[in-house]
């Protein structure tokens, strides 16, 4: 079957925080300008702006929680010596939430992966000039250090990467375990997300998944992961870069998932969106003909593979029992002939390979 491409169309106004800085800052400056123009600012009450904004708290989806509405008196939200782990947009500028908006505008100091391209975001919520704090893969103990610092200090702290959320397959993980065992607040606010998206899309994840995040780029490490990936009955999700994922998917095929279903979503969120659906093989195949014919390919891949079929998970399950019971055997032989006592030899068999007696 040939693989099925999906292309959504998108609109460029959305999408300025993907462009060159310089670019990228023109059309932010265009649209906020265009806007102010022709929409009169909102004047709503206290009361409708809560209204409007009631969410509901403590309870599930079937349960009835507390609501939840902002703080009308202007005064800040957010609680001193805090460290908010803050989700921002994959591409769109339209998917940071009120929520993130809010705490950016608020915090004392923000610590960004790349204060540049920060800047850009933080220009576009009208919450510059703001203090910020490199902190990024070669800084991060420093960094780590010096956030940790500030919190104790009573300064409220907001930490970004780049896109998505800090510490998830970004620079975060170690900040945010700096703070732990310091004893600092740590709060999230919850935000975009590549595998999540394009897992909400799949409709492979229903009985759960694995998630693989960026894969080791070469030596034993990356061949056991991908192992580790292919062996996974659930679903699985990973990240990889333009210039290795032919590469990623030919090794996926080459360790037993060939035929496996898969959905590739490149650029998600952003102007040149794409999604791909396909077997394993198939999707291999596609991009090697796409990067064969351009040169080369552009946008991170998000790669979804489809939990193993029922009869694949069966015979794995079957083969597992048999080469457990050829090994169970194939001891149970050598210690009977050096003499050992039938009664013994299967206890420690047993034990060995986690055997039942009568294998």
């Amino acid at each position: 079957n040939d693989c099925f491409v999906e292309r959504p169309r998108r609109s460029l106004a959305r999408h300025a925080y993907d462009m060159p800085l310089a670019v990228r800052g023109a059309a932010l400056f265009s649209r906020a300008a265009a806007l102010a123009l022709v929409l009169p600012p909102p004047r709503l009450t206290t009361r409708a702006s809560a209204a409007m904004l009631c969410l509901p708290r403590g309870g599930g989806d079937d349960q009835p929680g507390e609501e939840w509405a902002p703080d009308a008196s202007g005064a800040s939200s957010l609680t001193k010596g805090t460290v908010y782990i803050v989700g921002t947009p994959i591409g769109n500028l339209d998917d940071l939430t009120l929520r993130a908006a809010r705490t950016l505008r608020e915090v004392d100091v923000v610590a960004s992966e790349d204060t540049r391209r920060t800047a850009v975001l933080l220009r576009h919520l009208g919450a510059s000039p703001k203090k910020q704090l490199s902190h990024h893969e070669h800084n991060a103990r420093a960094a780590s250090a010096r956030v940790v610092e500030l919190a104790r200090g009573g300064a409220t702290v907001a930490v970004v990467s780049d896109a998505g959320t800090p510490g998830i397959s970004d620079p975060g993980a170690l900040l945010a375990a700096e703070c732990a065992a310091a004893g600092v607040p740590l709060v999230p606010v919850p935000g975009a997300c590549a595998a999540i998206a394009a897992l909400s899309i799949s409709g492979f994840a229903a009985a759960g998944f694995r998630f693989g995040g960026f894969l080791p780029r070469a030596g034993r490490g990356r061949r056991e992961a991908l192992a580790a990936l292919v062996a996974d009955e659930r679903a699985a999700v990973l990240y990889e870069s333009p210039h290795r994922v032919v590469a990623t998917l030919r090794e996926l095929a080459a360790k037993g998932a060939g035929e496996r279903r898969c959905l590739a979503a490149r650029e998600l969120t952003k102007l040149h969106e794409e999604t791909a659906r396909g077997t394993v093989s198939e999707l291999a195949a596609r991009y090697a003909a796409a990067q064969d014919e351009a040169g080369k390919l552009r946008g991170e891949f998000t790669i979804v593979l489809a939990p193993l079929a029922e009869e694949e998970v069966a015979a794995r399950a079957s083969e597992a029992r048999d080469a457990a019971q050829d090994e169970a055997r194939d001891q149970l032989r050598e210690r009977l002939a050096t003499g050992q006592p039938l009664s013994r030899a299967v206890r420690e068999v047993a034990a060995a390979v986690g055997a039942r007696r009568g294998a």
